[in-house]
């Protein structure tokens, strides 16, 4: 679905986390809904940061320019790696080391009308981070 940035351990990141899973079928199933049946789509983070087959030009440009480095998981991976469940997704987290806070949930980002509307509220947020 995205690229991954490379990141040391210490190195502050942000977590960005689909309300989808991973693995060919999957993907197939979450294009074919975007194309056939986009109001219904689960994944808002999706919907707003990818177009039917790769990420937006707009959206991967402001991850690059970011300042800090970008993990990108499907819900999938992101239990199996972290373990955290009980969790509505999409999400994005902070992590610092080992440290994991939540710092936008899902009904944020489902909230978003825009691409721009998303990237405002992560900026707000990573700005009283870094």
């Amino acid at each position: 679905m995205t690229k991954q940035q490379t990141h040391s351990d210490d190195t502050p990141v942000l977590v960005f986390v689909y309300n989808a899973d991973s693995g060919l079928f999957n993907t197939l199933t979450d294009i074919a809904h975007k194309v056939f049946s986009p109001s219904t789509y689960q994944c808002h983070l999706c919907e707003l940061s990818h177009g039917h087959f790769t990420m937006r030009e707009e959206w991967s440009t402001f991850i690059e320019e970011l300042h800090m480095d970008g993990e990108f998981l499907h819900k999938d991976e992101f239990i199996k790696q972290y373990g955290k469940q009980q969790i509505d997704f999409p999400a994005i987290f902070f992590r610092n080391g080992t440290e994991l806070d939540l710092c936008i949930d899902a009904s944020t980002i489902n909230s978003c009308d825009s691409i721009d509307e998303l990237k405002g509220i992560i900026n707000q947020h990573c700005a009283t981070v870094v």
